[in-house]
């Protein structure tokens, strides 16, 4: 595991202050408290779990759809923690399925539930069937977790959000800023609060991640050379969903105190990364290029590298955690801002989508056009912008 910090140009992890300054409250909150994680098994869900695992809960259930990710996650919890909860439990679930319904029938019972599932890739709405399996995970299927956990009578519902979805130009973004209507809508039956965040360096998928993958298979790496984001760890991003599980006020977004300043471009991060390796970037004008001097150049400390500007559906030259028209408060911790958001009445509008999409599923024939259409008459302004290119045609 690549030390992550070195490519953010942070020297510590910045949410350790909060997190430290909260230690008794969150000991007291989770110690032998009853957690149920969704999506524990990707990046973002093993480092929330481990973190929770260090307060002591006595009953801990994890819910995956990777068998093999939740596997890996059980092995290194108990290689990991001499003291385990006396309730564990790793179900490798879909979320959408019976089998789910079942087994929160027979148990639902918690203080906390952590929704981390999420289809996170821009990409996913390249084709109209992705895009609608990101509908039922991102939007349908945490309408109905909430409705179990009202109905079981949880304490707190969790669910992780994104930066995307502030001023939403994809409709991964738009589909996570209409789960925070979904969220809402049920905020005067239980308690709710939100995290969005920046990208997760290094974690399962991104390009970072990809950068690792390259290196090992003796591949080229490539990026855009006019896009900066803005990035945490994995382990910032686990602080962050548990300090707004446990103390964000009903409806509250919590989301990192970064600035512009903080922006890091891609390439500038791929070059470190080669350097870190003991290789110089060889900037190649062609894909077909950048393969063939694979064969040669590695032995001569230089690794072909393809940098051109974005040209892809989606994406933002930066990215941003709240609108203009909001009111952030930036007082109530060091290095953790908070939205501090009111009820909505947004019962019709949600309504009109459930039927619509299930109109849509219903049909013999899918279109992406009617899916769009949609979600701009649920989220009115949403500007999606749609290039007629995709992140899976390039390397």
């Amino acid at each position: 595991m690549e030390n992550v910090l070195q490519y953010l140009g942070r020297p510590s992890e910045m949410l350790d202050d909060d997190l430290q300054a909260h230690h008794h409250k969150l000991c007291s909150l989770l110690g032998n408290s009853s957690c149920l994680v969704l999506g524990a098994a990707g990046s973002i869900g093993q480092a929330v779990t481990r973190l929770l695992m260090s307060y002591g809960p006595a009953k801990l259930h994890l819910v995956d759809l990777s068998e093999n990710n939740l596997v890996e996650l059980v092995r290194d919890l108990r290689s990991s923690f001499d003291i385990f909860p006396a309730d564990f439990q790793a179900l490798a679930l879909d979320i959408g399925s019976l089998a789910y319904d079942r087994f929160i029938s027979s148990d639902g019972k918690y203080d906390y539930v952590l929704n981390l599932s999420a289809l996170k890739h821009v990409r996913s709405e390249k084709d109209v069937f992705t895009l609608m399996r990101m509908i039922d995970v991102n939007i349908l299927n945490t309408e109905k977790t909430l409705r179990q956990s009202v109905q079981a009578g949880v304490k707190k519902y969790f669910c992780v959000s994104t930066d995307k979805a502030s001023n939403p130009v994809n409709m991964m973004g738009a589909s996570k800023r209409i789960m925070e209507l979904v969220l809402a809508s049920y905020s005067d039956q239980i308690n709710i609060s939100t995290a969005r965040f920046a990208n997760v360096a290094f974690s399962d998928g991104s390009l970072l991640h990809g950068f690792e993958k390259r290196l090992q298979k003796q591949q080229p790496l490539a990026a855009p050379s006019d896009i900066r984001r803005y990035f945490i760890t994995d382990h910032e991003a686990a602080v962050l969903c548990i300090m707004s599980c446990c103390f964000g006020q009903n409806r509250d977004v919590y989301f990192p105190k970064l600035d512009e300043s903080q922006l890091i471009s891609m390439t500038s991060i791929a070059e470190k990364f080669l350097k870190n390796h003991g290789f110089t970037p060889k900037l190649c004008s062609t894909e077909q290029e950048a393969r063939a001097l694979m064969a040669t150049l590695p032995a001569q400390g230089q690794w072909p590298c393809v940098f051109s500007p974005s040209d892809t559906t989606g994406e933002k030259e930066a990215e941003e955690f709240y609108e203009q028209q909001d009111s952030p408060d930036f007082h109530s911790y060091q290095q953790i801002g908070v939205l501090h958001q009111s009820a909505a009445d947004n019962q019709q509008q949600l309504m009109h989508f459930y039927q619509q999409i299930n109109q849509i599923k219903a049909q013999p024939v899918w279109h992406k056009a009617d899916i769009v259409k949609l979600f701009i008459a649920t989220l009115p302004g949403f500007m999606h912008q749609d290039t007629g290119k995709y992140l899976d045609g390039k390397m």
